[in-house]
């Protein structure tokens, strides 16, 4: 709401400006102990003879009891249940709940409820469920830097099916690939798919900001879509073609599964058994003859959308940082952001410093836009004047000054030209400062000790207010006395919206006004003389 009210803002006054410079006075306005093995296995179908011998294959009938079992990386801290060989909780190192350092880490998923353990999957062809219980051999998994390990959980049917799921962990990667290997050891042909579901786990009740955004996503056939998660409980939806990856996201982090070499056949989102809603990622149906096998690979990911490490991934989830319409713009900006941060160490004085830099590259334009407004200044008692000679006949008024324009080569659209040309600029920044993990809990100075949250004592907001105020003063109009002090309600407004912004914002937007205060008072010095 923040965003639209802010939007709605803007525009009426790119409006005001434009409508006043052409109608200078309208009548009105409104305003695991690990098994090491590669990361990969060969993938092919191994074709046996129907009567060759089988090894006997005894079933998970009398398997232990679900027990946990607890993977350490340097990045997360996981425990798998043997019962769905599932993952009951996913802790991430780096990310705290609060910027109090002493606060809780971050987690993506966490329940006591079997239903919702994440990467359960179900073949019905082979009578798996997403209960049954996995034999391993793992009681625990740690590893770090570039150390890969892998965790196998086992299931056996009655019928003498054999599924191994493999979890391949890397120490500092957020990716973890799931390895699913069918052998059908029965004397029958199967024929089935492996569907993978993704519960939807976070609270959506929480106050914390992160979950602003609550949103199903999904990158099919090379198009984004993303679904307020509430909306598909009630409304479900399906994707065929040519699925990537789908997953949850909030406003900073993402959990998906991603497709490797085709392997998802389709995304069902959809309300489950227990009413929540999850994700089932389904692989393309296969047939398996006795003795045959088959392996459905997938890539998962639990991790923050943070721009580079979304794109070392490869598979477009940078996407999942949605930085709206001038994404194209909100991009380089951001990583110039991380530029100027590896030199100051302070995410609030690399915003300062964007600020100059945008300031200064419009400094052409914004210098022609107030010019310009000072040249319809000085035109307004000629304006007046050719209004009432022509309060009759408005074609003639027209005419008269667009003549007056033209001798006096004035612009009457020239003050507003270079507004609207900063407005994608403007926009692609404030989605960038509001979206970026980057700012999330970085302290800037004094009281602020988060940019991504608002100013606790509204110092910042208020004084934005006041510099923007002054600058409203300070700016030529052409308007009537009605219009000047609807607009001088602006500053107000803005105020009052602001309170609750990012403080990170809230410093971008103040020091452009202070820039914009002494450019002015630059401009108003060198036409005076």
């Amino acid at each position: 709401m923040e965003k639209r009210a802010l939007l709605a803002v803007v525009l009426s006054l790119g409006f005001f400006y434009v409508y006043t410079m052409l109608f200078p006075a309208p009548e009105t306005k409104k305003p695991a102990v690990p098994v090491q093995s590669a990361a990969t296995t060969a993938k092919a179908q191994q074709a046996v003879s129907t009567t060759a011998a089988m090894a006997p294959v005894q079933a998970n009938a009398n398997a232990s009891p679900p027990r946990d079992v607890q993977v350490e990386t340097d990045l997360f801290s996981m425990v798998f249940s043997t019962q769905g060989a599932g993952i009951k909780s996913l802790v991430l190192k780096k990310y705290h709940e609060t910027a109090d350092r002493g606060s809780k880490l971050v987690s993506l998923i966490s329940s006591a409820n079997p239903e919702k353990f994440a990467l359960r999957i179900s073949a019905p062809g082979l009578s798996l469920d997403q209960s049954a219980l996995y034999e391993t051999g793992a009681r625990s998994l740690k590893l770090s830097g570039d150390e890969k390990k892998k965790l196998d959980f086992v299931w056996k049917s009655p019928q003498g099916v054999i599924v191994t799921k493999s979890f391949v962990f890397t120490g500092n990667k957020y990716e973890v690939r799931l390895e699913n290997r069918i052998d059908n050891r029965s004397p029958e042909k199967r024929t089935s798919s492996l569907n993978c579901l993704l519960p939807h786990q976070p609270d959506v009740t929480s106050k914390q900001g992160r979950f602003e955004v609550n949103a199903a996503v999904t990158l099919t056939d090379g198009s984004f879509t993303s679904k307020p998660a509430k909306d598909l409980v009630e409304k479900p939806a399906r994707f065929t073609q040519n699925v990537a990856w789908s997953g949850y996201a909030d406003k900073y982090f993402l959990s998906a599964v991603l497709g490797e070499a085709g392997s998802i056949a389709s995304v069902a989102m959809q309300k489950s058994p227990s009413g929540n809603l999850e994700t089932a990622v389904a692989s393309k149906d296969f047939e398996l003859l006795p003795g045959q096998s088959q392996e459905v690979d997938f890539r998962i990911f639990f991790g923050p959308k943070d721009l580079e490490i979304l794109k070392a991934e490869n598979a477009g989830l940078e996407k999942a940082l949605d930085l709206g319409w001038f994404s194209a713009i909100a991009n380089p900006l951001l990583n110039v952001l991380k530029y100027f941060y590896k030199y100051t160490h302070n995410y609030g004085i690399a915003i300062i410093i964007i600020t100059v830099i945008i300031k200064l590259l419009f400094f052409p334009l914004t210098h022609k836009s107030y010019k310009s407004m000072k040249d319809m200044q000085k035109l307004q008692p000629k304006m007046a004047e050719l209004k009432e000679k022509y309060k009759d006949d408005r074609d003639g008024m027209n005419r008269a000054m667009m003549d007056l324009y033209k001798t006096h080569k004035v612009n009457p659209l020239g003050g507003c030209l270079p507004m609207v040309i900063q407005i994608p600029v403007f926009f692609a920044l404030y989605k960038a400062l509001m979206y970026s993990i980057e700012l999330r809990h970085a302290p800037f100075m004094l009281w602020i000790t988060d940019l991504s949250a608002k100013d606790p004592y509204y110092v910042t907001p208020i004084i934005m207010g006041a510099t923007m105020f002054i600058q409203q003063k300070m700016t030529p109009s052409t308007m009537d006395p009605m219009q000047a002090k609807m607009m001088m309600a602006l500053p107000i407004v803005f105020t009052f919206m602001f309170l609750n912004f990012p403080s990170g914002l809230v410093i971008y937007w103040l020091v452009n006004n202070i820039l914009t205060i002494a450019q002015q008072m630059y401009i108003n010095r060198i036409t005076a003389e």
